[in-house]
């Protein structure tokens, strides 16, 4: 398939689709494919015949699973700095995405995960199924949360989001509700009438209402059903003391958390938690993705993303030789000097001051 291909464009009605089509990687985000969803926003933007914009996902399991991680791990180890570049155009079409003048309809439907989310959770009109698994799993590869996905979970009701930040876990159609990562629950059996009725709208509001239409109450939220300890152990300053509060909370969820935050890189650990934080005191979402372009970065040139992603994706034995391997040994000057300006080198989606 060339790139070309691995972004379908079409119209129907007044609704411009496009269509992220590398299913057999999980409609994973190349580079090219950040360039092309890009130009179909300047053809969206600039043309009055279009009213809205859809993006989708082929297959049957999710609408992205992220970025091509895989590309990102070979050209570390080869020197290359072609990952920075494709994170520039990402980060720049995430922020271009929530300031899209025309309605921008998302289908999460199935998975969603990392830069899937930052191609959608940015819109105006996002749209969750029974079958939606959102998340932001970028600390068990040894990277941090990015495209926006800080300020996402910064936003989050009490501490769900530095919860979801940290362990990098899914959440279901109405744990995405919740949190704010979604608008719309509308049942997958019901989506093909959904868009079939989007291309008879000829104006922004009918596009609104006629999502409305389709949407249904969801289920409860699981997750809502854990705010009490997620609240309770995650306002602790630092990440020991979260996990020493999850360990002695006496839930039996908060104890399985602890483990699994004991698994994780301690690196990502701690400089996520700071990301989240400083987030949250953060008055935009270009600031924020301004943020995250220095962290990324920084963990680029890092140990831990190229040995996550190794364990992980290419070997897959699943046993991570984090370094440093304990949280005691990642220093406050380690985490600040993920946050410090690149100079020239800097996203510059905010104004310098």
């Amino acid at each position: 398939m060339n790139d070309v291909e691995s972004v379908l464009l079409h119209t129907e009605g007044h609704v411009l689709h496009i269509t992220l089509n590398r299913p057999r990687a999980l409609n994973a985000l190349t580079h090219s494919m950040v360039r092309t969803i890009d130009e179909a926003l300047d053809l969206a933007a600039a043309d009055d015949a279009v009213v809205a914009v859809l993006i989708s996902g082929a297959g049957e399991r999710g609408l992205c699973a992220g970025g091509d991680i895989r590309s990102i791990y070979e050209d570390a180890r080869a020197g290359r700095r072609a990952s920075v570049d494709f994170w520039r155009d990402e980060y720049r079409l995430n922020a271009r995405i929530a300031r899209f003048p025309k309605p921008y309809v998302a289908l999460m439907d199935g998975l969603v995960m990392g830069g899937g989310v930052g191609v959608s959770a940015h819109g105006d009109i996002r749209v969750v199924t029974e079958r939606s698994r959102v998340a932001m799993p970028e600390t068990g590869i040894g990277f941090v949360p990015d495209v926006g996905g800080t300020r996402l979970l910064a936003t989050a009701p009490g501490e769900l989001g530095t919860h979801l930040a940290l362990t990098g876990r899914p959440v279901d159609a109405a744990g995405a509700l919740l949190c704010g990562l979604a608008d719309h629950f509308v049942p997958s059996h019901r989506l093909p009438g959904l868009v079939q009725a989007l291309a008879r709208c000829a104006a922004p509001a009918e596009v609104t209402e006629t999502v409305r239409r389709y949407a249904t109450p969801a289920p409860d939220a699981e997750l809502a059903a854990h705010r009490t300890w997620i609240d309770r152990c995650y306002t602790a300053a630092t990440v020991e003391e979260i996990i020493e509060r999850l360990t002695d909370d006496g839930a039996p969820e908060a104890g399985e958390t602890a483990r699994e935050l004991l698994a994780l890189p301690p690196t990502s650990l701690k400089v996520t938690l700071e990301a989240v934080r400083r987030a949250r005191r953060l008055d935009s979402l270009e600031a924020a993705l301004d943020q995250e372009f220095r962290v990324s970065c920084r963990a680029f040139d890092g140990h831990d993303l190229v040995e996550g992603v190794r364990a992980r994706i290419i070997d897959k034995d699943r046993s991570p030789m984090w370094d440093p391997a304990r949280l005691g040994d990642v220093t406050a000057d380690e985490v600040a000097r993920h946050f410090q300006p690149l100079g020239e080198l800097e996203l510059g989606l905010c104004p310098a001051p």
